[in-house]
């Protein structure tokens, strides 16, 4: 039975960089397990007050983290760590599924992640190290080391394309082998 994967791209641009790569990395999959991209533009800044009752676009971002066997993380770095919107969502999804009952578990606990990202010349290792911590935080399993980082060099910067080396997608590659054998 072929694996439901669940791909979270931490931009919320079109053009994304990230998106470019989860779409390779969605490519290095294929026929090794179904992917989904989740999306979740529409769910509302974290508040307590907000939980409950739980808006539907929380509810449907659940039940797709609920549904998947494995999460794949791609974010950028903004201000060396993670990006606001990334942030706001993975709080939602490590809140109690009932509201106030912290023993009816959460979205994410237990699910098996790993995190690459594409940035500038850190190539995304501080948000990777931040993610680290927070998802094992939430209880999540992460797997992949520190995951896979890239520095999108100045073309595609000016492109809005973004260029992997095939040093990179030997990389990717290796990370999806790695991660699609833990789930």
């Amino acid at each position: 039975m072929a694996k439901n994967i669940l791909f979270i791209v931490g931009s919320l641009r079109v053009r994304s960089f990230n998106r470019q790569l989860a779409q390779k990395a969605a490519e290095l999959v294929r026929g090794q397990a179904n992917v989904s991209f989740l999306e979740w533009a529409d769910v509302p800044l974290f508040s307590q007050d907000a939980e409950s009752p739980v808006s539907p676009s929380v509810a449907r971002v659940r039940k797709e983290v609920q549904a998947a066997d494995g999460i794949w993380i791609f974010s950028p770095e903004y201000n060396g760590t993670i990006p606001g919107t990334l942030k706001n969502l993975l709080d939602w999804l490590s809140r109690p599924l009932v509201s106030g009952d912290f023993s009816s578990g959460t979205a994410v606990a237990g699910k098996t992640v790993t995190v690459s990202g594409v940035g500038g010349k850190s190539a995304t290792r501080f948000v990777r190290a931040d993610l680290q911590k927070l998802l094992a935080f939430m209880r999540m399993r992460v797997v992949c080391g520190e995951g896979t980082g890239y520095a999108a060099d100045a073309e595609s910067f000016r492109t809005d394309k973004l260029t992997l080396t095939e040093e990179n997608i030997a990389q990717l590659a290796s990370q999806a082998a790695e991660f699609l054998a833990a789930v």
